[in-house]
C-alpha cells in the first residue's frame, strides 16, 4: 500500500522547493487568515498513524513535502508530550519546542537536506523561517489538543504510542535527543 500525499496541490509561492500553504492559525507569520475547515495541519494528523510506518516516501508535489515535515515534527511533538502529565504542561512544551532554535532546509543539520533545497536568498530563508515556526506552532496546538483530548485529562495512549516511530527513519532532532 502506497503513502498518503497531500491533496493541497494548489499554491500561490514556494520557497526552494517547499510549498508555502494556507492553513487556519491563531499565530503571527506569513500565512494569512484561511478560513476552510480542512488544511494541510489537518491532513497531516489524519494520516499521521498511518504514515509514519513508511520508510520511503515518494513525493508528488511540493505540498508533499509541507506534509513530511509536519509528520516529523508531530513525531517530535510526541516524545515532547510522553513527559507531560496535563494539558497545560504539554501546551508550555509545545509553544518551547514550536519557538527553539531550528534547522531550515540548507543548514547542515537539516535531516533532509537530500529533499528540500535550499531558500535561493536570504529573503527567501527568512521566509521560510518564518512560515515553518508559524506551522510549528500550530501543529504543536492541534497535537497537544489529540493527545489530551480524553475526558480526564490524561495523555491518549493510541497518540503517544507514537512517539518511537521515525517515518523515512528519520527525526528533526539531533541523535541522542
Amino acid at each position: 500500500m502506497p503513502a498518503y500525499h497531500s491533496s493541497f496541490l494548489e499554491y500561490n509561492q514556494a520557497v526552494g522547493n517547499m510549498a508555502i500553504l494556507p492553513f487556519r492559525t491563531q499565530f503571527r507569520g506569513p500565512v494569512a487568515h484561511f478560513t476552510k475547515d480542512w488544511d494541510i495541519i489537518d491532513e497531516a494528523l489524519y494520516y499521521f498513524k498511518a504514515n509514519v510506518f513508511f520508510r520511503t516516501y515518494e513525493i508528488k508535489s511540493e505540498a508533499d513535502r509541507v506534509l513530511i515535515y509536519i509528520t516529523l515534527y508531530i513525531t517530535e511533538c510526541l516524545k515532547r508530550l510522553q513527559k507531560c502529565s496535563n494539558k497545560n504542561q504539554g501546551m508550555q512544551e509545545m509553544y518551547t519546542l514550536a519557538i527553539s532554535k531550528f534547522d531550515i532546509p540548507g543548514d547542515p543539520g537539516f535531516p533532509l537536506n537530500s529533499v528540500y533545497a535550499k531558500p535561493a536568498n536570504p529573503t527567501d530563508a527568512d521566509l521560510m523561517r518564518q512560515y515553518i515556526q508559524q506551522l510549528r506552532q500550530e501543529t504543536g496546538l492541534r497535537v497537544c489538543e489529540k493527545v489530551f483530548s480524553n475526558a480526564d485529562g490524561t495523555p491518549s495512549k493510541w497518540w503517544l504510542c507514537f512517539a518511537k516511530k521515525k517515518f523515512m527513519d528519520k527525526s528533526l532532532s539531533g541523535p541522542g535527543q
